[in-house]
């Protein structure tokens, strides 16, 4: 089961990484006025739920299958998105993303190293899963 759930987990980080790789380059190109503020506001906007809701799950998941580690390893932006959703913080507003743009992506990058570090991370342990169950 630990090898399945550890799959599942590695191919949901993925999908978030390149969520955040994509966030990230959505900031630079308004930084470098490649798109306009409405265009950003409406991809990014698309994809932060989902973006939040795929970590919210594959936390769940870790938490009911008794994986305490991993799940107190992800509790802080699962946090982190919970309050921003709760808040209704997690919208970009078109009218003020220059103003909020530094804000943004900040977090951008210190998801994207998160997610990066959680990559390694779960291949790790799926690798590990694999060989216990294995022996």
């Amino acid at each position: 089961m630990g090898a399945w759930l550890f799959t599942f987990a590695f191919v949901i980080n993925t999908i978030n990484t390149f969520m955040q790789v994509h966030f990230t380059i959505m900031y630079a190109d308004l930084e470098a006025d490649y798109i306009n503020p409405i265009e950003l506001c409406s991809k990014v906007n698309n994809l932060i739920t989902p973006e939040a809701g795929l970590h919210a799950f594959n936390s769940l998941l870790f938490l009911l299958n008794g994986y305490w580690f991993v799940f107190l390893l992800n509790v802080p932006v699962l946090f982190f998105n919970g309050r921003k959703i709760y808040n209704k913080l997690q919208l970009l507003d078109a009218t003020e993303i220059f103003r909020t743009l530094g804000k943004h992506k900040r977090e951008s990058f210190l998801k994207l190293g998160f997610y990066l570090v959680m990559f390694f991370f779960y291949l790790y342990r799926l690798v590990m899963e694999l060989i216990a169950e294995n022996d």
